[in-house]
């Protein structure tokens, strides 16, 4: 069996990477982030401190590294590696994204990656571009393995409850720093008039909405308070989703349309074809690689506008019915856990050549 410190384990990402007991591979549990956290939050990640690697190396034989490094200082991770290479432990390194969607500048993310690549034994990520991206930036080669499925069973194959109407939906979530949606939003309603039976649902945390909140934003709120009272959108305002409720909103939508400005993959994306829910995504990152999907400029100028709008356009006249098969997702699912395993062995024999 071997003992992977996964950073973290309980991302959707990473337990979807298990095909069961079977696969020999244990993933440790995530360790407690601090005192006064959630025992469920995973970030920030202990696992990322060298004093933890020093303590606990014993206890795996490979870091696998996906998420949490946001706020960690590129100092911190190189000397995270050399805690790593003094206990004699290989690092693999999943480049999930290589522009942070969090960040709104790229420069943290850049220094941040540098180190890791740098720094893993091997390398994992999740199209051909971004591989070729990798290639190009550092000179390394990246295996490209593909996302697991998001939604799990018996969801994965529940069918799709027709409407009467074309739903499309924005989900504004917490206002990432990739995210400027007014612009998407205000471009789908003056398209609504030539799509009768179209209608766009908006959906934004709490967050956003309340001021006094970290995250308000005055004039986000107040504008679509005033597209609401106009009935242009259908605003709906709340917490988070839980999963169950995620799933209902996505498979309620007929083209979700994801606001972005700059990204790399999106596991979004994943749950939308779990579900067969049409996307439509800024062509920057590579989400037309990763799965089926409408694609439109980035820029937020009049070309994004004309191309979101064709986009929306073509998904509402062709209705295109792209949705995961769910016994191809469990052979994926099981496919992809042997890979990781023989990425883990190749590591750890010091023999990895990690080939596209």
């Amino acid at each position: 069996m071997l003992r992977i410190a996964s950073v973290p384990s309980s991302h959707v990402y990473v337990r979807h990477l298990s095909a069961g007991p079977d696969d020999e591979v244990e993933r440790l549990p995530d360790p407690s982030p601090g005192r006064g956290l959630p025992a469920a939050q995973w970030w920030p990640p202990p696992m990322l401190e060298a004093d933890w690697v020093s303590e606990h190396a014993d206890e795996f034989d490979v870091m696998h590294i996906h998420f949490g490094f946001d706020a960690v200082a590129p100092a911190d991770l190189e000397e995270l590696v050399r805690a790593l290479r003094a206990a004699g432990k290989p690092l693999v390194l999943t480049v999930h994204d290589l522009r942070n969607p969090h960040h709104l500048e790229p420069g943290l993310h850049d220094e941040q990656l540098s180190v890791l690549v740098a720094g893993a034994d091997a390398l994992i990520t999740l199209t051909e571009g971004a591989a070729t991206e990798i290639r190009r930036r550092w000179g390394r080669e990246a295996r490209v393995l593909p996302h697991p499925h998001v939604v799990e069973e018996p969801t994965l194959r529940r069918p799709r409850t027709p409407g009467t109407e074309f739903v499309i939906g924005v989900h504004a979530k917490s206002l990432r720093a990739s995210m400027d949606p007014l612009f998407d939003i205000e471009s789908i309603v003056g398209l609504l008039p030539r799509l009768p039976g179209a209608r766009l649902r908006v959906d934004v945390h709490t967050d956003v909405m309340t001021q006094g909140s970290d995250r308000h934003d005055a004039g986000l709120a107040a504008r679509l308070r005033d597209l609401a009272a106009q009935s242009l959108v259908d605003l709906h305002v709340h917490d988070y989703f839980t999963d169950a409720e995620l799933w209902d909103y996505l498979q309620g939508l007929d083209l979700s349309v994801l606001p972005y400005r700059f990204g790399t993959h999106s596991g979004w994306l994943e749950a939308c074809f779990d579900l067969g829910t049409v996307v439509a995504a800024p062509d920057c990152g590579f989400y037309a690689e990763q799965r089926p999907c409408l694609s439109f400029p980035a820029e937020p100028d009049p070309a994004r506008r004309y191309g979101l709008r064709q986009a929306v356009h073509t998904a509402y006249s062709e209705r295109p019915a792209w949705r995961a098969d769910p016994d191809q997702r469990a052979a994926e699912r099981t496919a992809l856990s042997r890979a990781h395993r023989e990425v883990y062995a190749q590591a750890l024999a010091g023999s990895v050549t990690c080939t596209s």
